[in-house]
């Protein structure tokens, strides 16, 4: 399964965090401000159906090499300019060419920014902390637990951060909550499969309940996209390949926030 090739490929990154904790060397905590990610979410920009979470993405495994040679925090610019609500920012590296120093490098738009990676332990969590990041990603799926998930959650809402919780079906949906996520995330790719089904995203939406903000993540490339997310109750969209595609990220989201206008 491709879930534990993934949560294979930290172990080497769980070793090293380990270690630099027994030797109290850890990174301390960001003490910059953080930029407020779920109120950037949840109030939906004037003129936009949703908030967009522009991703910063150069490779994946469904689709390879998508975009080289874009200096991170060029695309931070871009974002913020078209009108990006929140940027994520993949920093797993052996599957999607990621740097957790992306983070650092691409702060200074003041936008605010998800770090998405395969998290699932304490120390990941400290790690972030380190950085300028306004929220982190946990996958349901990767820690298929409702206790460990709410203590991942705690632990990130303490150092000032929010987590974004990913679901993929009501059976994630029902740990999620029971952990105590208010930021869910619906991802309409299978992680073990990589095979996406937008409108399967799309029919969760109907079970949002007041009080959550959820996020569509996955097979959203064009400003039918977000107008369909907004009437199926999502108050944001995660939009990466589409965006890195071609490698003007910062024109594609332009061009897609207009075609919703």
């Amino acid at each position: 399964m491709l879930l534990d090739r993934f949560r294979e490929a930290k172990a080497e990154e769980i070793a090293l965090l380990t270690d630099l904790a027994s030797r109290r060397e850890l990174p301390r905590p960001w003490k910059g401000r953080r930029p407020d990610f779920l109120k950037a979410i949840a109030e939906t920009p004037a003129g936009q159906p949703v908030a967009v979470i522009a991703e910063f993405k150069q490779a994946s495994p469904s689709r390879g090499v998508i975009a080289q040679g874009l200096k991170p925090e060029d695309v931070a610019e871009q974002y913020a300019a078209a009108g990006a609500s929140c940027i994520s920012v993949l920093t797993e590296e052996r599957f999607f060419g990621g740097r957790i120093g992306y983070l650092e490098r691409m702060h200074r738009t003041g936008v605010p920014m998800l770090r998405k990676d395969f998290i699932f332990h304490q120390l990941q969590v400290m790690e972030t902390a380190s950085t300028p990041a306004s929220a982190l990603l946990l996958i349901v799926r990767l820690t298929p637990d409702a206790r460990e998930l709410r203590v991942l959650r705690e632990q990130a809402e303490a150092y000032g951060m929010q987590a974004v919780v990913e679901i993929f079906d009501e059976g994630d949906l029902a740990l999620a909550r029971e952990s105590g996520a208010r930021i869910i995330q619906v991802n309409a790719r299978d992680l073990d499969t990589l095979e996406t089904d937008r409108q399967a995203c799309l029919d969760l939406g109907k079970l949002r309940r007041d009080g959550e903000v959820w996020i569509a993540a996955s097979a959203m490339s064009a400003g039918e996209h977000l107008r369909e997310a907004a009437e199926a109750g999502f108050q944001a969209v995660l939009m990466g390949t589409a965006l890195m595609d071609g490698g003007k990220p910062g024109e594609k989201l332009a061009a897609i926030l207009e075609e919703t206008r």
